[in-house]
């Protein structure tokens, strides 16, 4: 596990050997004992000392970075904090000293865990390929050497249930690969000569020789490595509007203290403590405090919200993004379907109904692994058949596999291996052209033609990635919140992704992609919408997800990179809390703005008091600490269920 972040960005490179989450839990737990004094009347001293320590520790993560910036001439956050700080030191408020230092230390740095999330990304994808490959020699003998050391145009052996290490072209042997990381299909491709394979896919049963085509570091997921890298790279730190207030703010705060203390007393005879006591009002007044809290208590809101609801949101920028978010991209595999095959329509032709189909298919397919079978015995489990027993087993590389049931050798497999069988027909023909033309897969299934019997073609099962049962009611809540647009991006053929969106209710759909053609679809809907997330599960996905707005990704079956690259996971994957988040992202940004707004009236309001002269250190402090209380209480509202979609009425 990567380590995490022991710095943030305003309080980066601080002086001491400790973590910064060690400072700032030191500085919590202090500030903790000391209210409990401060509140139970317990030892005056002991509560002064735990507010003193915590200020320290919090403070370590503050103060340098004060210096440095006025060492530079640059009067930032950093330095009203420390300053605003030290004069509620000054004035004897050292419960709202150490709270606000460690409220704004813990703040920043919170948003600075997301640093390692890239690198942990791009670790990830690059454990996919593997490091060496079986190189071939001219003379049929086989090296394992470096991937990186192949050169284009050499043969590599890529054997069963081995990983595909570099991009190129097959030139001998058959074999169903699994492309998911890849391309994103749901179901292995059967690969022959001719063929292009990719570096990080599996190799199914059969060995393969592939030519190889691309370099290591440029094959397709050497590709989706550096766009992944330059989405991160691309994608600035949101600059928050307390940021930009502040570089007016906190001058002008300054000079018009120092002008309070000095010109009075210089110009008008004024009392030299009377007037330094009201500059001193004035910068408690002044002090950030509810400006600094109010984004990031309505964030923590927010967030535990979602949390708690199986939403995890990997920051506050990122929740406020979702409150953006006009336009959605969505994969196909495992985000609108299950992401596994199933058997959807069984249809006998010489068999005498669908339970014998399925039996024997059954029989045949108990023997193997692939997916499609694995499929084929579900169902049958599903209508509690009980397959007969087969023997002799045997997979045909690029067509199917065949067994002996009941005496016959039977077989289940592809078009071309009924063909093969002799039992092909025009109607046949038309009735797996139908079936293909809905996106489905299929497998055929019969008895070969033997001496004493002639061939019998028992009938066709349809194979399909059904539809999530909830994508339908979730697209349509995503529309409620006010989604726009949301398209389909998936690596599987047009066909199949043109009927899973009709039965969907999809805007509009795109099949064929590779991982760059996503990122390009995903950039044109940003220059279309400006915001706009992207849905995936996959490392296929995980370019796209990094290149959108907000990268939402569907946890429980996304791959560790496509989680590690989103900036949102589903964790139980539900499509329809990202309707709850999107709403919670908006209710939240409403939220943030009302915050700074009312912080920023009621300091107003008592700087105007201040100058009048009817304002204490008591209303200074009432000024700073009420309106900070007041922000933190109605930020947490956000915890209640009001926000959620209530149920229409029947």
């Amino acid at each position: 596990m990567a380590p995490e972040p022991d710095t943030c960005d305003h309080c980066e490179h601080h002086d001491s050997r400790l973590p910064a989450r060690t400072l700032i839990a030191a500085s919590g737990l202090l500030t903790g004992l000391g209210l409990v004094l401060h509140w139970t009347k317990g030892p005056a001293a002991l509560a002064t000392t735990a507010f003193a320590l915590a200020t320290l520790a919090g403070g370590m993560l503050v103060f340098p970075a004060a210096w440095r910036s006025l060492r530079k001439r640059r009067l930032d956050m950093n330095v009203l904090m420390a300053v605003a700080v030290s004069g509620a030191w000054v004035i004897g408020e050292q419960a709202e000293a150490a709270a606000v230092v460690f409220l704004f230390a813990l703040s920043e740095w919170l948003e600075s865990l997301s640093g390692e999330r890239a690198r942990k990304a791009i670790r990830s994808l690059m454990s996919l390929a593997p490091e060496t490959a079986l190189l071939r020699r001219e003379d049929g003998s086989t090296e394992e050497i470096p991937a990186a050391a192949v050169g284009i145009g050499q043969t590599i052996l890529v054997r069963s249930g081995q990983r595909i290490p570099l991009d190129g072209e097959v030139t001998g042997g058959r074999s169903a690969v699994d492309q998911a990381p890849i391309t994103g299909e749901s179901v292995p491709v059967d690969k022959g000569p001719g063929d292009e394979v990719f570096a990080g896919t599996v190799n199914g049963e059969g060995s393969l020789e592939v030519r190889v085509g691309k370099s290591a570091s440029d094959s397709t997921l050497s590709r989706i490595i550096r766009l992944v890298e330059e989405a991160e790279g691309s994608r600035a730190p949101m600059q928050r509007f307390v940021d930009r207030f502040a570089a007016i703010y906190t001058p002008a705060v300054f000079v018009v203290a120092l002008l309070t203390a000095l010109l009075p007393p210089l110009l008008f005879s004024g009392a030299w403590g009377d007037w330094v006591y009201r500059a001193l009002a004035l910068l408690v007044i002044a002090c950030p405090c509810a400006l600094v809290i109010a984004t990031p208590v309505s964030i923590v809101s927010g967030l535990t919200a979602l949390a708690r609801r199986g939403v995890l949101v990997k920051g506050g920028a990122h929740l406020e993004a979702l409150g953006k978010l006009k336009a959605l991209a969505v994969d196909k595999t495992g985000t609108i379907t299950e992401g596994r095959p199933k058997v959807v329509e069984l249809i006998p032709i010489d068999a005498e109904d669908e339970d014998e189909l399925l039996r024997i298919a059954a029989s045949i397919d108990a023997h193997s692994e692939h997916p499609i079978a694995l499929a084929v015995v579900a169902r049958a489990r599903e209508r509690s058949l009980t397959p007969p027993d087969s023997t002799g087993y045997r997979a045909v590389t690029g067509q199917g596999a065949e067994a002996l049931v009941g005496g016959r050798v039977c077989f289940i497999g592809n078009h071309r291996m009924a063909h093969e069988s002799g039992l092909c027909s025009e109607a046949l023909e038309a009735r797996l052209a139908e079936i293909e033309s809905r996106g489905l897969s299929l497998a055929v299934v019969g008895e070969r033609p033997s001496a004493d019997a002639p061939g019998r073609l028992l009938g066709v099962l349809a194979i399909g990635d059904t539809i999530r049962p909830d994508a339908r009611e979730a697209l349509a809540a995503l529309r409620e919140v006010g989604i726009e647009r949301v398209v389909m991006l998936s690596g599987d053929n047009q066909r199949t992704v043109d009927a899973i969106a009709g039965q969907a209710g999809l805007d509009e759909a795109f099949g064929d992609l590779l991982p760059e053609d996503k990122v390009e679809r995903v950039r044109t809907l940003l220059g279309q919408h400006g915001q706009v997330g992207m849905i995936g599960d996959g490392v296929n996905d995980a370019p796209a997800l990094a290149v959108a707005s907000v990268g939402i990704a569907m946890g429980a079956i996304g791959s560790d990179t496509a989680i590690e690259t989103a900036d949102v996971a589903l964790m139980q994957d539900d499509l329809g809390r990202l309707a709850d988040a999107i709403r919670l992202g908006r209710r939240t940004l409403g939220m943030i703005r009302f915050n700074i707004a009312f912080a920023l009236l009621v300091k107003a309001l008592f700087l105007i008091l201040t100058f009048a002269g009817h304002a204490s250190l008591w209303l200074a402090i009432l000024a700073d600490t009420g309106a900070t209380l007041l922000v933190v209480v109605n930020s947490l509202r956000l915890l209640s269920d009001k926000w959620r979609r209530r149920p229409a009425a029947h």
